[in-house]
């Protein structure tokens, strides 16, 4: 029988509901506070400690710091989808927000757990460190991208020369910057000899390249268990309808709900693989005869070389394209098109 708690995490402190006493404390989101609170908890609970559940939602770096406690201290954890608990609390009619509500809200929902959910967690050493090294190139991309928009509209006005010459170094070295980010990522995954076999056999596959490989290899070791219905989700590529009756019809679109870098690092490696695999090729033609948007098509490739990059990261083997043909039943003026 588990026995949960409640924690809302902040940048600074953690919100800690003790249903037992039905005690809310704040804590500092620090070691020495988590170290406080457990002995706290264990004269609580006393025999049943190790049956103690924590249930809080990933909120980035300031939630490492309690997922890597549990994982230390054998905690069993619920780290739960914030989007699932802004509906659960929708659903309680809480209507105020604050902290306390919040950590009371995470505990109650232990209703909807089942016990497979709950598990300690595990720290994956690579995916730690290339999530940091994923979250600074972006934020060298975003650099870059604003200095490039601003040259253009230096020079659009004719503006300072010698700004336009600050920004245009400024935008060289953000770009050196980011190919030494794609450099110490891939040497990351290759220095561990699972990851580098990994890698080999994602980028068998035509079109995708160093920088869409880290990024799917980060993908699938953040959510190991993931299906393909959930990769797809998770890469915000799932498809939202909003029908109802004869009045709403909407046009499809995906969801954008999983994390955007998977899909901007995937965007150039589709653009390539539409040219040069002939394949994805193929698919693309398809769409476009069937009427579909570019952006579409664009979409459903991308979505294509997710799962197939999926199948080959699960399976430990490369891409085979007579088993890739065999699988799909292609007829044989298809086959003849990428012999």
């Amino acid at each position: 029988m588990f026995n949960y708690i409640g924690i809302d995490v902040s940048k600074a402190t953690l919100q800690v509901y003790i249903p037992i006493r039905d005690e809310n404390i704040s804590i500092e989101n620090s070691k020495k506070s988590l170290i406080s609170l457990y002995s706290k908890l264990k004269k609580y609970y006393k025999k049943d400690i190790k049956e103690l559940v924590f249930i809080f939602e990933p909120t980035g770096s300031y939630s490492a710091l309690l997922k890597r406690f549990c994982s230390e201290k054998n905690i069993f954890a619920f780290i739960i989808n914030p989007r699932q608990s802004a509906n659960f609390a929708k659903a309680l009619d809480n209507r105020s927000k604050s902290d306390i509500i919040d950590a009371k809200m995470l505990y109650k929902f232990n209703v909807m757990l089942k016990e497979e959910d709950v598990v300690i967690p595990t720290i994956n050493k690579v995916q730690e460190e290339l999530s940091e090294m994923l979250t600074y190139y972006k934020f060298l991309q975003k650099q870059r991208v604003s200095f490039s928009n601003h040259l253009e509209a230096l020079e659009a006005k004719d503006g300072s020369l010698y700004i336009t010459k600050k920004l245009n170094k400024e935008i060289k070295q953000l770009r050196e910057q980011e190919d030494e980010m794609i450099l110490k990522m891939k040497s990351l995954i290759v220095s561990d000899e699972i990851m580098a076999h990994k890698f080999e056999n994602i980028t068998s596959f035509v079109g995708i390249g160093d920088r869409a490989a880290i990024a799917l290899i980060h993908l699938f070791i953040s959510y190991p268990d993931a299906n393909r219905q959930e990769i797809t989700a998770l890469s915000g590529l799932d498809a939202i309808e909003n029908t109802s009756g004869t009045s709403v019809q909407r046009r499809t679109r995906i969801s954008k709900k999983g994390s955007a870098i998977y899909r901007s690092m995937l965007f150039m490696p589709v653009l390539s693989a539409i040219q040069h695999n002939s394949y994805m090729k193929l698919f693309y033609d398809r769409l476009k005869t069937n009427g579909k948007h570019s952006t579409s098509a664009q979409i459903a490739v991308m979505r294509k070389m997710i799962l197939i990059a999926h199948s080959l990261f699960k399976n430990d083997v490369k891409f085979d394209s007579k088993l890739y043909k065999k699988n799909l039943g292609w007829k044989e003026q298809d086959i003849q098109k990428v012999a």
